[in-house]
């Protein structure tokens, strides 16, 4: 039964040009197929308390359950999934089959659904984890930018185009900001992740009158937080979960977008510290982590959607709906813990090149602080905003147009025009910031 090559991701040419490759382990077929085991083992372990199986019952299915995980083919296991629409059917007969135990003691009082919806929220919290590790990473990188640069003036950009002066560090605040909210978002929903066990119609009639003991059990030896009823088709576990990864996957595209674009040639602001190269130009440097990350969080919106849009689950039991969230959850996870991972290797060995920043700075010859000179203009003349209007559409430099020298002097211009004096609450922000991640 075994084949090995069949247990590695889905996707093993391109999960590690992605970041996936960590993650890879937890949301493999194999990875399914062991949380499927796990939660069957589980259920019989369950029935020894209920009187439904015995403690050799529990022993023999849990040994059984181990070697299927171990040798269980994904492929064969697929191919017999098709014939009921879930991998559960074929699995619950080769598990009996394989253990020591009567019929009986497996699958006690379960649906398949119960099943899958737990492995499912098992796979999720463990791969959730590790994707809480990787959006860590990224936000340690990132307070390290904002703790060293707090200070740094810089251009800010908005709709493209250069607005006022602030500082790297207050940009990198903003990215960690995102990266904690995500965090802490994502950290709720894998904790309120519950266990599902219901039966055949959600009303645990197979297991009465121990059927909420029974459940409630389950989740305890699971680890998993214990349902109020059946979740079978009220999704909120789920669509929670999935919105909670595509506010990761948003909050890594925010940094990784910023990166891509300062590395650019002309700006030339950032570079990551191992750029890639280009098969064709010798000279090319690409942010290859940046633009992985963003690459992986592109493909995260539409898979939220499909959750999301899966919730109309009719009755008792959905047909396709529920269906539909097992690979779109499993890759939600993969894909987001890829995008997280590579965007932690971009910022933390992110180099910031400051004399860039003081060349864009003072790219429009002191017109980002124009605000500021017609203040200090208007003491003297009517028009002053016109006059340095005019002068900044020209691309004559403040502190060179006569119509502003003859009133305003060299030095009070320099002080104007000086954008370390105009960077407002950058640095407090900063540090307000840093003193919210230190808290959590």
């Amino acid at each position: 039964m075994s084949h090995p090559h069949q247990e590695s991701t889905r996707g093993p040419l391109f999960d590690p040009v992605f970041g996936a490759d960590d993650m890879a382990p937890e949301v493999s077929d194999r990875a399914w197929i062991g949380a499927l085991l796990e939660v069957e083992a589980a259920i019989t372990a369950g029935a020894v308390g209920i009187g439904r199986a015995t403690e050799a019952d529990a022993a023999a299915v849990a040994v059984a359950a181990a070697e299927l995980a171990r040798d269980l083919d994904p492929a064969e296991l697929g191919a017999l999934a098709a014939a009921g629409g879930n991998p559960v059917i074929p699995l619950v007969k080769l598990l009996r089959d394989r253990a020591d135990a009567p019929a009986t003691a497996v699958h006690v009082g379960a649906t398949s659904q119960d099943i899958m919806d737990t492995a499912l929220v098992l796979l999720a919290r463990r791969a959730g984890r590790r994707i809480l590790d990787h959006l860590a990473a990224a936000a340690a990188a990132a307070a390290d930018l904002a703790r060293a640069h707090r200070a740094t003036p810089m251009i800010a950009r908005t709709l493209g185009q250069q607005a006022l002066p602030t500082t790297f560090g207050a940009l990198a605040a903003g990215w960690l900001t995102g990266l904690d909210d995500a965090r802490i978002e994502l950290d709720r929903a894998l904790s309120a992740l519950p266990v599902q066990y219901g039966g055949a119609a959600g009303t645990l009639a197979a297991v009465a009158p121990d059927g909420m003991y029974f459940a409630d059990d389950l989740a305890d030896r699971l680890g998993l937080a214990r349902a109020t009823i059946p979740w079978h088709t009220v999704r909120t576990p789920m669509t929670r979960l999935a919105t909670a990864l595509g506010v990761a996957a948003g909050a890594v595209s925010k940094p990784a977008t910023d990166v891509v674009l300062m590395a650019m040639t002309e700006i030339g602001e950032v570079s990551e510290e191992s750029p890639g190269g280009s098969s064709a130009m010798p000279h090319k440097r690409n942010p290859v982590a940046a633009i992985a990350a963003r690459a992986a969080a592109r493909r995260v919106p539409g898979l939220v959607a499909t959750v999301l849009s899966s919730a109309d689950h009719e009755f008792a039991r959905a047909a396709g709906a529920w269906h539909a969230e097992w690979e779109a959850v499993t890759d939600l996870l993969r894909l987001t813990g890829g995008a997280a991972h590579r965007l932690s290797v971009c910022l933390g060995g992110l180099h910031v090149h400051v004399d860039a920043l003081d060349r864009n700075l003072g790219l429009t010859g002191g017109a980002v602080l124009a605000e500021k000179v017609v203040s200090a203009l208007s003491r003297h003349v009517d028009d002053a905003r016109a006059i340095v209007t005019d002068a900044a559409v020209s691309g004559t430099p403040l502190d060179a147009d006569p119509r502003i020298t003859a009133h305003l002097s060299a030095d009070e211009l320099a002080e104007l025009l000086d954008p370390t004096r105009y960077l407002g609450h950058a640095a407090d922000l900063v540090d307000r910031a840093l003193a919210r991640h230190g808290g959590l």
